[in-house]
């Protein structure tokens, strides 16, 4: 009996991923086949959220029914929320993402065209920024090239020294302010 099932801690967003994907996928000019679908989301003993992993869902769907040819992935994380046409929308939180993604040892992030400047920060990891399914499965199966984005990063924070706001407008949240302050004294 086909049916679709998302195993391993799924928070609700997770749980919605289902609609999401399928319709992304349909409206992205791809079918749907009627099987019986089952995304495990290991380790199971850890909770999921978030919507960022709508992309890797349908990239496994879409290679479990063969439209995407490429199967060496190992080393590429797919990040990103699907909206009902296909389109990759922007999430939050990328960059530590990709930081992690760095430490193991993964080599390309595929990401929302949005976010890949901020991606693009991280060293040693080729960073593609995408703007819908549709064009993520193109770039797979080399119908389409797409051209990392280039960030100087010592460029990128020499421009970003100019602030409107600052801690005083921060009320408690006494050990994210000093953090922060000792991550910025790094890079000064």
């Amino acid at each position: 009996m086909p049916e679709w099932q998302i195993v391993g801690l799924p928070d609700a967003s997770l749980k919605e991923a289902k609609e999401r994907v399928r319709t992304a996928i349909k409206n992205s000019g791809y079918e749907f086949q009627s099987r019986k679908i089952v995304v495990n989301l290991a380790p199971a003993n850890t909770k999921k959220e978030g919507s960022f992993f709508d992309l890797s869902i349908a990239i496994g769907i879409l290679i479990n029914f063969e439209e995407i040819k490429v199967q060496n992935l190992e080393d590429t994380v797919f990040i990103g929320e699907l909206s009902l046409d296909g389109k990759i929308n922007k999430v939050n939180g990328v960059l530590p993402m990709c930081i992690e993604a760095k430490n193991l040892n993964i080599k390309r992030v595929i990401l929302p065209i949005e976010n890949a400047k901020e991606a693009s920060i991280v060293e040693g990891i080729e960073v593609i920024g995408v703007k819908n399914l549709k064009q993520v499965v193109n770039y797979l199966n080399d119908k389409e090239k797409i051209i990392p984005p280039k960030v100087n990063i010592q460029e990128f924070f020499h421009n970003q020294k100019q602030y409107k706001l600052d801690f005083s407008e921060v009320k408690g949240q006494e050990n994210v302010k000093r953090a922060l302050e000792v991550a910025a004294a790094r890079w000064t």
